[in-house]
C-alpha cells in the first residue's frame, strides 16, 4: 500500500477507502430492521430518523438496541479494514462511514444522524475517546432524559479529550465529524432551547 504522504500515488487508494468505508455507513440498519419486524417505515413516526432514538419510538427496546450496536458496528468495521493499511487509510474509512450514515445514496443522501457510526468509529480508533463519550453521553442522558442533547455534549468532549490525550489525527478528524453532529442536530438544538425536544423513551 503507497505511503499516504505520497499523495499521487495514494490518492486512488484513499478514494477506495472513502468509498467502502461510505458504502457500509450507508447500510440503513434502524429503516431494514422495523421493516423486517413488520413496524412498516420508521421514517414516518418520530422526528422521521432512521436511527436507534427514533426505532425506540415504536416501543420495542430490542429492535433500537440491535439498531444501535449495527449502525456503530458498520463505523468500526470501516476503520478495521482500512487500518491493516495504516492509521491514515483508517481515518478515510472512518470519515466515510459518517458521511454514508449521514448522507446515504439508497435513501436519497437523507439518513440518520450519526451518533452511533461516530461512536463506532470512535471505538475503533481511539478507545479512550469511546470511554469519554459514553461517559458524557450517559451522564447527560440520565439527568435530562434528551438523547440529543446527550450526544451534543459527548461530541464536543471527545476532540478535546482525544488533543489532550496526544491523539492529533483522531482529534483533527473529529472534530469535522463532531461538526457534523451539530449540523444534523440543528433542528433538535431549535426544540432544546423551545421546550419541546422530545424525551428518550417517548413514542412517535
Amino acid at each position: 500500500m503507497p505511503d499516504p504522504t505520497d499523495w499521487q500515488t495514494a490518492l486512488p487508494y484513499l478514494l477506495a477507502a472513502l468509498g467502502v468505508g461510505y458504502l457500509l455507513g450507508s447500510i440503513p440498519f434502524g429503516l431494514l430492521i422495523t421493516r423486517m419486524a413488520g413496524l412498516g417505515d420508521v421514517r414516518n413516526i418520530g422526528s422521521g430518523n432512521i436511527g436507534a432514538t427514533n426505532v425506540l419510538r415504536t416501543g420495542h427496546k430490542g429492535l433500537a438496541a440491535l439498531t444501535l450496536v449495527l449502525d456503530a458496528l458498520k463505523g468500526t468495521v470501516a476503520v478495521l479494514l482500512a487500518r491493516i493499511y495504516g492509521l491514515d487509510y483508517a481515518l478515510v474509512a472512518g470519515f466515510g462511514a459518517f458521511l454514508g450514515h449521514l448522507f446515504p445514496v439508497w435513501l436519497g443522501f437523507k439518513g440518520g444522524k450519526g451518533v452511533a457510526t461516530y461512536l463506532g468509529v470512535l471505538t475503533a480508533l481511539a478507545w479512550q475517546g469511546a470511554v469519554v463519550f459514553a461517559v458524557a453521553w450517559l451522564a447527560v442522558a440520565f439527568i435530562t432524559r434528551y438523547s440529543s442533547l446527550a450526544a451534543l455534549v459527548a461530541a464536543v468532549s471527545v476532540p478535546v479529550a482525544l488533543y489532550l490525550l496526544g491523539l492529533v489525527q483522531p482529534a483533527q478528524l473529529f472534530v469535522v465529524l463532531s461538526l457534523l453532529v451539530f449540523l444534523k442536530h440543528r433542528t433538535n438544538i431549535i426544540r432544546l432551547v423551545q421546550g419541546r425536544e422530545t424525551r428518550i423513551g417517548a413514542k412517535g
